[in-house]
């Protein structure tokens, strides 16, 4: 019984053409695995010592690509040898070819997801001065590109006819255009942005929807992180519409308030109160020079006003909030050696004496 099993699949040819089949495929699987070991690993090695590290991120953006090509290539081959399977079979070459084109596609992808690295060090290189934001999205430009010119291959590898599908769509556009509206409105929105560049990665803005520091733009959206911590994603659109304040593009901050005094404080301690209060203002050293008001201002029913107005030199918000407290705590001094009182907002309650009595004999 062994011997006869024995001789049926060494003598028949279909059952030997499947073990060959089986055999081939197996050995591009060995093949796949050897050169994930040793011969990528090699020229990935090799690729860290050139300078620049780019042949490093094309080895790494195709050794999955690489990986799964082994296995295409082996699924051909051992189909040659497979008794049921016809591997002149043109559906099946389209599919072979298919494979192949969608393996490149993925590796030229990846290679398209890390060219924000290459972008930033030829900005660096040859100062173009591309703007941060640009960056990521000539990334994404050239992942939709990248799929764009896959997608129209692999059709035309089965037989489409991509002129005939852009002429569908001419026929249509209306219907499209109009469920797409929104779309095209956030992507016009984030063109404008790019070009007139209201502001870039990592800037602190205000807008009446949202404040905050910017994280990302795409094409649909811009991601801004508020200082509660949340990520806030506004449509390009709406943004484009908005007025924008950037906070990050002040070369300087404001200070500016008023200072109540006791209307009881002498003429000449309130001229030197504020006197002295200039002087302070005007030789700190983190207080801009260019503009600084401290003026005695106006009457009030319960004192006198001194107006502020002056700018810090920093624009960081820690570091400002430190500079108005130190002056406000040599404020305080320069009010204790004069002994000048602030302001306080009081009522006075008056009482007729005589309504009273008239009251009580009642």
């Amino acid at each position: 019984m062994i011997v006869e099993l024995w001789d049926f699949i060494l003598f028949d040819e279909n059952v030997r053409n499947i073990g060959i089949s089986i055999v081939v495929f197996f050995l591009f699987l060995l093949f796949r695995k050897l050169f994930t070991k040793y011969v990528f690993s090699i020229l990935n090695k090799l690729g860290k010592k050139t300078p620049g590290e780019m042949l490093s991120s094309i080895l790494l953006a195709f050794k999955k690509p690489m990986q799964w090509f082994f296995i295409v290539i082996g699924i051909y081959i051992s189909v040659g040898s497979f008794p049921y399977l016809n591997q002149q079979n043109p559906l099946f070459l389209d599919f072979v070819r298919a494979s192949i084109i969608v393996l490149i596609t993925w590796g030229f992808y990846n290679l398209a997801s890390v060219s924000s690295l290459f972008f930033r060090r030829v900005n660096d290189r040859f100062n173009m001065e591309l703007d941060e934001i640009l960056i990521p999205f000539f990334s994404r430009a050239l992942r939709f590109i990248v799929l764009a010119i896959s997608f129209s291959i692999i059709a035309q590898e089965f037989g489409y006819n991509i002129s005939g599908f852009v002429a569908g769509l001419g026929l249509g556009g209306l219907a499209f255009s109009l469920a797409a509206q929104d779309a095209i409105a956030n992507l016009f929105g984030g063109v404008i942005i790019i070009t007139e560049k209201p502001f870039t990665i990592d800037d602190w803005i205000l807008t009446p929807s949202v404040e905050g520091i910017v994280e990302d733009i795409t094409f649909r959206s811009t991601r801004v992180r508020t200082f509660a911590d949340a990520l806030v994603t506004v449509p390009n659109a709406t943004l484009a519409k908005e007025p924008i304040t950037n906070w990050s593009e002040i070369g300087k901050r404001q200070i500016t308030f008023s200072l109540d005094v006791a209307h009881n404080t002498p003429q000449d301690k309130l001229r030197s109160t504020v006197a002295k209060i200039e002087t302070l203002i005007k030789q700190h050293e983190e207080v801009h020079p260019e503009t600084i008001i401290v003026k005695f201002n106006e009457f009030l029913e319960n004192g006198f006003s001194i107006y502020f107005y002056f700018f810090t030199k920093t624009t960081g918000w820690v570091d400002y909030l430190d500079i108005r407290e130190d002056i406000n705590f040599r404020i305080l001094e320069i009010l204790d050696d004069e002994g000048v009182e602030l302001a306080l907002t009081a009522h006075k309650l008056y009482v007729d004496e005589d309504d009273g009595e008239k009251n009580e004999q009642a």
